[in-house]
């Protein structure tokens, strides 16, 4: 029987200072593993800017919060960062999210939660990243921007930068059961 040994990084605490160790450990993962695509989930830019200096000559998609997320008519991405991941030849995905849209509606409407949001909770269990890096997975396979019989490498944080990476096969909405959660390569430590 064989097996496959591979590192995994937890770090003491979540959020954006683990912005840079993230990205190195993904893309020394994504070259030892040949994986050219990378989905990195970004709110203002900042992390998509860096990710996409750092991803040189990769298959980069930068995954927004759809505009109207916070305040209606609002895009919570700064024009600086979207032409800097645009000028690094990166594409940038802003579009509803796979757990949350008319659900969150329903929730705010109703006070009642619906399946997409019973899901991002069960994933949270993982860490807030967990949770993003399989939405913006979906968001990326409904797109057409990553293919669903290959392996990507999904970068996501919990509120603020980046913290958690993960080696995945993506899948759309409609089929989220067939995502494939292949690799944590890092992720909060997440205590009592």
């Amino acid at each position: 029987m064989s097996e496959i040994t591979v590192r995994g990084v937890y770090f003491d605490r979540e959020g954006k200072e683990n912005t840079e160790r993230t990205l190195e450990i993904a893309k020394a993962r994504a070259d030892e593993l040949g994986i050219k695509t990378i989905l990195v989930a970004t709110t203002t830019g900042e992390t998509g800017a860096r990710a996409a200096e750092f991803f040189q000559g990769y298959n980069l998609v930068v995954v927004t919060h759809s505009t109207g997320l916070r305040q209606p008519n609002e895009q919570e991405l700064k024009e600086e960062d979207r032409a800097a991941i645009e000028r690094a030849g990166a594409k940038i995905l802003t579009c509803q999210h796979a757990f949350g849209g008319v659900g969150r509606a329903v929730r705010e409407k109703l006070g009642t939660h619906g399946l997409g949001e019973i899901i991002a909770y069960t994933l949270r269990i993982f860490g807030q990243g967990m949770k993003v890096a399989c939405e913006i997975a979906l968001m990326a396979a409904d797109a057409g921007l990553v293919r669903t019989d290959e392996e990507v490498i999904a970068i996501a944080g919990t509120g603020r930068g980046a913290d958690t990476a993960v080696v995945l096969v993506p899948t759309n909405a409609q089929t989220f059961f067939d995502l494939r959660i292949l690799e944590i390569l890092c992720k909060p430590r997440l205590g009592l």
